[in-house]
């Protein structure tokens, strides 16, 4: 099929997220991707800010990963998990369980981010069901939370500045607290006796807004949740595996989750797969029910491919020196991102790790600013009022001053 051919077909038939078919955004062809460059069919290349969405940290096409599949496709591709084991499960549950905090044991494989967050939550509710404590039935949330896009998932995501506002009337209904220690203690101290845990994205609220917090309010859920014997599930679906500085966020406050989700970034951007673990006490106390099973099994649950090269991902990024390249975009990300602090429509700029925030005072425009980006040599995808960018880990000097500057000049739009 020639391009023009395929590039019709794409506009009439495929729905893009959070995208409109009737007047659909525009979309850019991708021919290949190597490295931190995307090469898009008309021959141009651009610098990936975004990592594809956080989660290829190492770039495109790399060396280790692409042998990594190629190895697990002489065996199989794909069994089912019910019923049946495989060694790539074995190894990968192994080192995931060698750098979550220690208070993990076990481990539940999901097929995506917000399926994680699904059987976190179920985990939640079974946990205290076993108990007998069927009335702990509800979630407690940050405002401007975002942890997927399922029926669970949206029902802790903020339900109204957040992007899921328009299914509010029908989500189970659960309760917010404004970021800050007073606002969760009088939240936790009103509802402990109904909530099951608390969920929070540790340090960054990404969708919901790319927020930053601090460590101290992370430790106080934590003392909060054992005071008020509520459990805690901490998303590091986009947080996970550096992003922040720390190999996981909630290490900035030194605490243990009860129940912690891992995703994006485990394939290192090749594959989907995601991971929910808990402690043992979560475990035991699911089993105490007479039924004694966790309620879940996606189809694509451990798939062998997809563990493989997550496997391959993890030794990869633990045999880097990681810390410094984050830490050398960090303050890049700080000298390159400072000057627009001063431009007129500029609210704010904040960095932490490999993140790097414009918040604009006014709505952004996405068409505008993505053409002028990609003008420059610069992937990005801006949303709300919000310009962003996430890059690949491996992302060099030269890259990152593009990338900034690029991001400068878009805010003076």
């Amino acid at each position: 099929m020639q391009s023009s051919d395929w590039n019709m077909f794409e506009r009439e038939h495929i729905w893009h997220p959070y995208a409109s078919m009737q007047n659909p955004s525009a979309v850019y062809p991708v021919k290949s991707a190597s490295g931190v460059r995307l090469t898009f069919e008309d021959g141009r290349e651009v610098i990936d800010g975004m990592a594809s969405w956080w989660c290829a940290i190492h770039g495109y096409h790399v060396p280790e990963l692409n042998a990594a599949v190629e190895a697990q496709l002489k065996d199989m591709a794909h069994v089912m998990f019910g019923g049946l084991t495989h060694q790539p499960a074995v190894e990968l549950a192994q080192l995931l369980l060698s750098i979550v905090p220690n208070q993990m044991e076990k481990v539940f494989f999901a097929d995506s981010g917000s399926v994680s967050v699904e059987v976190a939550m179920k985990m939640a509710l079974q946990y205290w069901q076993a108990q007998g404590v069927s009335e702990k039935s509800k979630f407690l949330a940050l405002k401007h939370a975002y942890h997927g896009d399922t029926f669970g998932a949206m029902s802790v995501c903020d339900p109204i500045s957040g992007m899921h506002h328009v299914f509010a009337d029908v989500l189970p209904k659960h309760h917010f607290a404004d970021v800050n220690i007073e606002a969760f203690t009088a939240q936790i101290k009103e509802h402990h006796e109904e909530l099951a845990a608390i969920i929070i994205e540790p340090i960054v609220q990404g969708a919901g807004g790319m927020r930053f917090y601090s460590s101290e309010l992370l430790k106080e859920i934590r003392k909060l949740c054992d005071v008020y014997d509520v459990l805690l599930i901490v998303d590091e679906i986009a947080t996970g595996f550096g992003r922040t500085g720390k190999l996981f966020a909630c290490e900035h406050g030194d605490i243990q989750p009860d129940i912690m989700c891992v995703g994006k970034a485990l394939t290192g951007g090749y594959m989907t797969l995601a991971a929910t673990l808990c402690s043992n006490k979560v475990c035991n106390g699911i089993h105490a029910d007479k039924h004694g099973v966790l309620m879940h099994g996606p189809t694509f649950m451990a798939n062998p491919l997809a563990c493989s090269v997550a496997i391959a991902s993890i030794r990869l990024l633990l045999d880097s020196p990681w810390q410094q390249r984050v830490q050398a975009i960090e303050q890049q990300l700080l000298d390159g991102l400072e000057p627009c602090r001063n431009h007129q429509a500029v609210a704010d700029v904040r960095v932490l790790g490999a993140i790097g925030v414009i918040e604009m005072k006014e709505p952004v425009d996405v068409q505008k600013v993505q053409s002028y980006l990609i003008e420059q040599g610069v992937w990005l995808r801006p949303f709300g009022k919000l310009l962003y960018t996430m890059p690949p880990f491996v992302m060099n000097r030269d890259d990152v001053s593009t990338l900034t500057s690029a991001m400068c000049g878009a805010s003076r739009l």
